[in-house]
């Protein structure tokens, strides 16, 4: 059974299995914070919890839960290896917290799969007059992949470069 949960501050909610759902509203200090009713939507756009506390000099302290961080690391520890700290999902839904959505990944990989900013709206792909190159990196490296007459024919080179140099960690160019 798939629990959905809505968030306080967004008409979103965040999908948890039964037995996370289970944990989050057993446990007793996540119950006596009742994170499970206090999920925000981060400006990430994953789930959060925060909460400031007050401290004793009068000053305040603010605690924050990611919920997708949290679940990984209580659930999917084993998986967690010496570059992979960073908690991802598999389909780029960060309110999908399912366990068969997590999973670590590296900061490289995670850099790599970050959304683009390049004005041909394709990552690895540079105008230059009126033709296209396109470039990937290796090991902090540019390598130039060629020059081609549209930026979908580059970014198709893109493609196939990052797939044979990164399988499964690929970033991948959805040609529109």
């Amino acid at each position: 059974m798939i629990y959905k949960v809505k968030l306080k501050n967004a008409d979103d909610t965040v999908l948890l299995d039964d037995h996370v759902y289970e944990w989050l509203t057993a446990d007793p200090y996540l119950s006596k914070v009742d994170l499970i009713h206090n999920l925000r939507k981060h400006s990430s756009g994953c789930a959060v919890f925060q909460k400031n506390w007050k401290k004793a000099n009068g000053t305040y302290k603010t605690e924050t839960i990611y919920l997708h961080k949290l679940i990984a690391e209580k659930f999917l520890s084993e998986q967690k290896s010496g570059g992979n700290q960073l908690v991802s999902a598999r389909n780029n839904d960060k309110l999908d917290c399912r366990l068969e959505n997590l999973y670590f990944r590296s900061r490289s990989v995670a850099s790599r799969l970050r959304k683009t900013s390049n004005k041909t709206g394709y990552t690895g792909v540079y105008q230059e007059s009126n033709r296209y190159r396109a470039v990937i990196s290796i090991n902090g490296k540019a390598v130039h992949l060629g020059m081609f007459d549209t930026r979908e024919e580059a970014a198709l080179a893109y493609n196939r470069a990052s797939k044979e140099i990164y399988r499964d960690d690929a970033k991948v160019n959805k040609i529109k």
